[in-house]
């Protein structure tokens, strides 16, 4: 089970994610997201569960629970929704349309 960890330490680095996600069971990975340009951490992440027994045994250990003096929120990760992307959506209009329509 892939589950989102919000409001996580900027300090907290994969090792100490898993480790503290290990109370819970076998964790398969963890991800702390950083900024792509900076490298610094964004303050959440991705722990990937060994079964989904243990990702809720994770859910109820974990979540609200203070980690560095911040409240951490874990719940099961929502799939991606495609589309949304970060790019500006610019769409070419040719200026003789604009005249077509304004004069017909």
């Amino acid at each position: 089970m892939r589950l989102y960890v919000g409001g996580l330490p900027y300090r907290t680095n994969e090792d100490e994610l898993a480790g503290l996600f290990e109370q819970a069971g076998t964790v398969n990975s963890a991800t702390v997201i950083t900024d792509r340009e900076t490298g610094r951490s964004k303050g959440f992440g991705f722990v990937d569960m060994s079964s989904d027994e243990e990702g809720q045994r994770a859910i109820e250990l974990l979540n609200g629970t203070t980690l560095g003096n911040r409240t951490i929120v874990v719940n099961e990760a929502r799939e991606r929704q495609n589309g949304g992307g970060g790019g500006g959506g610019y769409q070419r209009r040719d200026s003789r349309d604009s005249y077509r329509s304004e004069r017909y």
